[in-house]
């Protein structure tokens, strides 16, 4: 605002802020699926699992860095599917079975973000859509 002292927000922190946020609402958004299946309903436990702890600070020593280690353990869990793929037959083509796993968490991670922080008019008749609401 004019005038005012605006606090510079440190750009890590916002970024891990709202990866913190999204992990809440993603969850939230989670159906328990019952399933008959004891599997679907194991992996789906360990994924929610993994993912919570991934977002609750009190789960990494005090003296990391929230965005450093939202950095680096998806490189960790990347090794470790790595790891036990490898321990898979080629015929069952584990590589891209992770690959497509990777994606998918990928696809789910995205948010959309303010989408007014951006400089051109509002006339949206151009040709393409920018994912605005009005």
């Amino acid at each position: 605002m004019c005038g005012e002292l605006e606090e510079e927000e440190n750009p890590e922190e916002v970024i891990y802020t709202r990866f913190a946020a999204h992990v809440q609402t993603f969850m939230a958004g989670l159906k328990a699926r019952p399933s008959g299946d004891p599997l679907h309903y194991h992996l789906d436990r360990l994924f929610r699992e993994l993912l919570r702890n991934a977002s609750d600070p009190a789960k990494a020593p005090s003296d990391v860095d929230p965005y450093e280690r939202l950095a680096m353990e998806p490189l960790v869990f990347a090794r470790l599917a790595g790891f036990m793929a490898a321990h898979l037959p080629l015929s069952e083509d584990p590589l891209k079975r992770v690959i497509e796993a990777l994606m998918t968490g990928y696809a789910e991670g995205e948010i959309e973000l303010p989408s007014h922080d951006h400089d051109h008019d509002h006339d949206h008749d151009h040709g393409h859509d920018h994912g605005h609401t009005h």
